[in-house]
């Protein structure tokens, strides 16, 4: 087996195991729960929507205008390509695009497959299927990715932040109960770390040849060498 394959087995398998367990809460969800929500998605919501405030709402709109629709979907992940390629990063921006790619298509197979009603004080419009978040998935998506590529420490916390505010704003606004949003960043992360596994050897040599662009001392999941 070569180096390249056993430096990238660890996130293969994290992020095959991160898609499981979203899929597998979302097989919870329709087998186990009589009315499709845990004790604790009510008491959430209900908090929640008992401290609805004009500055957090107009905080949880802009959110989900900037996580969602054309902008989520196209314009932020767009601009996001373009920097990559301006940064002569094309290896990054095609394996940024297969992430968006792969985390859009699970998220709608497990939509459509377990079909949950989202809240009923939902307070802005939505398409079909509440669990898991593609808000939270493609935000998740996006952090890992980006974190991938530029693996700072100030890129992580910043991706987290991010992840976070979006589960927030989703549920804030109503527009899904909280195991959603966990079950979106599960799909997010697990799906962003499959995609980098395939990506390795292209992405490990262009962040090699530049080096200053936030290479890692090592590849992502690769034991330290033995002194």
């Amino acid at each position: 087996m070569s180096d390249i394959r056993v430096a990238y087995r660890r996130p293969l398998w994290i992020g095959a195991g991160l898609v499981v367990a979203g899929a597998l809460l979302g097989v919870g969800i329709v087998v186990g729960l009589d009315n499709g929500t845990f004790a604790l998605d009510r008491a959430w919501n209900d908090f929640l929507a008992a401290s609805r405030g004009p500055i957090a709402l107009w905080l949880a709109y802009a959110l989900d205008w900037i996580g969602g629709g054309l902008m989520g979907i196209l314009v932020l992940p767009g601009i996001i390509v373009v920097v990559l390629l301006a940064l002569r990063r094309p290896w990054a921006a095609g394996f940024f695009i297969a992430c968006e790619l792969a985390s859009a298509g699970i998220v709608q197979i497990i939509k459509h497959t377990v079909g949950r009603a989202r809240p009923e004080d939902i307070l802005v419009v939505s398409d079909f299927g509440s669990f898991p978040s593609g808000h939270v998935a493609n935000a998740t998506t996006i952090a890992v990715a980006l974190f991938v590529i530029f693996p700072r420490l100030w890129m992580g916390i910043a991706g987290v932040v991010w992840v976070l505010a979006m589960a927030w704003s989703r549920t804030y606004l109503g527009a899904h109960w909280l195991s959603d949003t966990i079950g979106g960043a599960l799909v997010g992360a697990g799906a962003a770390l499959l995609v980098a596994a395939a990506f390795a050897r292209p992405l490990a040599t262009e962040q090699e040849r530049h080096g200053s662009v936030g290479a890692p001392a090592r590849a992502p999941g690769k034991d330290p060498e033995p002194r």
